[in-house]
């Protein structure tokens, strides 16, 4: 009988844990984490109301273009410039929204583990314990797109669908902003001119798209800072991540673990780690680089894919360029904590 083969790792890799055991196999990319919630229909219905919102003001738009720049100043070349931009746009965000419902990404990177779905996790990787997988370069979990996580692959779709909610709320709040104001103009001359529901139209929808615009815009306003620092939502937000990147302590003279964890932390050190959160900026390679990061395209025409639908960051989302001057404020850091921990 010929002798059996030697196992090949690259194949599969089985895991054992406490409860149960997961299969990963590179073709396809780690197992979802058993304990996670099954998404059912109702995890779609914020998606439904976003979709809502977004179609809602279409009836009263398209009455305000009929009547005030159709048949009352009769422009039909400005008519159908506002029905080319307004719908240019609303398809620009459905197609940026359909890429954010693609499925996720799989990958096999080696490096560290996920004890929760025992699949790797690469650098900047985070598990999201409600889609019950890791993804790389995690952003956040948006439950308005239906319960999806936004990372390396769906973030610059992501920013291309609230800036193009952005911009077609600005464009419908100036037009019928002018067109309410012309119509209460001309009503002042003479009244008998005056459609008493066009500027009925007009003001809800102008108080709409700006509701939109603010809300909208300030979110865009955040993740635009945060794409020019490199960082994302996650690593703005949890000062203490950046434990897990300090050189290694002295082995004697405290009681950290190495890294530190939070819970062991006192006052005074969680004061010297948000402090020091944000002059550490660990991928902050410059603001163009981290621009191209997030925007960048490898192929001709790249640019086109960025307008339609926003398209997918470049790289593997597995390894990031590091800023230089981080390992030397890292190193001041956990300098700092000792010495904190000498004085308790």
């Amino acid at each position: 009988m010929a002798p059996r083969s030697p196992f090949n790792p690259l194949e599969t890799i089985a895991l054992q844990s406490p409860t149960h055991s997961v299969e990963y196999s590179p073709k396809v990319g780690p197992s979802r984490d058993p304990e996670a919630p099954v998404k059912r229909w109702y995890h779609y219905l914020p998606l439904c109301g976003a979709i809502l919102l977004i179609l809602a003001p279409q009836p009263s738009w398209l009455y305000v273009l009929v009547d005030y720049h159709l048949k009352t100043l009769k422009r039909p070349a400005l008519f159908i410039t506002h029905l080319l931009v307004s719908y240019t746009l609303t398809f620009l965000i459905f197609s940026s929204l359909i890429a954010l419902m693609s499925p996720h990404e799989d990958y096999s990177a080696p490096g560290r583990w996920c004890r929760k779905c025992w699949g790797p996790k690469p650098e900047r990787t985070h598990h999201c314990s409600i889609c019950g997988r890791c993804v790389l370069k995690m952003d956040h979990h948006c439950p308005w797109l239906g319960a999806k996580c936004i990372g390396h692959r769906t973030y610059p779709a992501f920013l291309h669908f609230i800036l193009c909610i952005t911009l077609l709320g600005i464009y419908i709040a100036v037009v019928c902003g002018s067109a309410v104001w012309d119509a209460f103009h001309d009503a002042f001359q003479d009244p008998r001119n005056m459609n008493e529901l066009m500027p009925l139209h007009g003001i809800f929808l102008a108080f709409y798209a700006v509701v939109f615009v603010l809300v909208m815009g300030s979110f865009y306003g955040y993740h635009l800072y945060l794409v020019l620092i490199n960082q994302t939502t996650i690593e703005n937000l949890s000062p203490f991540l950046i434990l897990r990147h300090l050189p290694p302590l002295p082995r004697t003279g405290h009681d950290l673990s190495d890294p530190p964890l939070e819970p062991e932390l006192s006052r005074g050190q969680r004061r010297l780690v948000r402090d020091a959160h944000e002059s550490i900026r660990l991928y902050d390679v410059g603001w163009r680089k981290n621009f191209q990061q997030v925007f960048g395209w490898n192929r001709p025409y790249g640019w086109v894919i960025r307008l339609w639908y926003g398209g997918s960051a470049p790289g593997d989302g597995r390894s990031f360029p590091r800023n230089p001057k981080s390992e030397q404020l890292l190193a001041r850091l956990a300098t700092e904590l000792v010495k904190d921990e000498y004085r308790r």
